[in-house]
């Protein structure tokens, strides 16, 4: 029995339709896996450069390190000296604080203060320059020593953290590490300054130190980390020069 030319039309024609969904079901593929791999490309690439940026960081910073350990060691004897000679107490003051992702470590600085100012630090809370917020800055602290005065005008006794900088927990620019407690107060949005390496100078240490709200510290933080380059460090790293020798916000 023959069909009909109307039924032969019909099935011609869903053949046809077939096809052409197949072909386009092909193409499709084509263009999907096609389309996969420049994004896996992509990938690799922008791997590759943020690898590349971030090995040259920690370059420059085991660099800067050796160097400045190496050429400022009978300056730090002599402060070490001059701290010692103060009140007979320790040299350094050792802390814990917060790094890259929550982690905590050990912090030195040439101690500026007496012995006991973490005892009188409850006492001296209402004086607190930023008010009740998160950190606490004060001009004129009874606990700060004459030679610690003198050291924090200079920055000198942020000097020890440069072996820091050589161990790999910190770096020479990123935001400043916060003490454990200061952290126990910081919103969702503050963590974001724990995405990165913390650094002996950020954005806020060369625009005012301690004038600035902690609010905006972190602002100036987070935009830092959303921009951060080896052009931006650098060009932080000059500006820390005038913004010490002025001592503005050292206090």
């Amino acid at each position: 029995m023959s069909l009909q030319p109307a039924t032969i039309r019909v099935q011609e024609s869903r053949r046809a339709a077939i096809e052409t969904a197949w072909a386009r079901l092909h193409v499709s593929e084509r263009d999907r896996r096609a389309s996969q791999t420049r994004l896996v490309r992509k990938r690799r690439l922008w791997r590759t450069v943020i690898g590349g940026a971030t090995a040259l960081k920690r370059i420059i910073d085991i660099a800067a390190a050796v160097v400045g350990l190496s050429l400022l060691g009978i300056p730090l004897i002599a402060v070490a000296v001059l701290i010692k000679a103060t009140d007979g107490g320790p040299v350094l003051y050792w802390q814990t604080r917060v790094g890259q992702w929550g982690r905590p470590f050990t912090f030195p600085k040439f101690r500026s203060m007496v012995m006991n100012a973490e005892d009188l630090k409850d006492q001296l809370l209402s004086d607190n320059q930023h008010g009740e917020g998160v950190t606490f800055k004060m001009r004129r602290d009874p606990r700060v020593t004459w030679i610690g005065r003198i050291l924090r005008r200079a920055s000198a006794d942020e000097l020890p953290q440069l072996w820091c900088v050589l161990k790999g927990d910190m770096s020479l620019v990123g935001p400043r590490p916060p003490v454990p407690r200061e952290v126990a107060l910081y919103t969702l949005s503050d963590r974001r300054r724990l995405d990165v390496k913390p650094g002996l100078t950020c954005t806020w240490q060369v625009s005012g130190r301690a004038d600035i709200p902690f609010p905006e510290q972190v602002q100036l933080d987070v935009q830092y980390i959303e921009s951060q380059s080896t052009w931006l460090d650098l060009t932080l790293l000059v500006r820390t020069v005038p913004a010490v020798l002025l001592g503005r916000g050292a206090y």
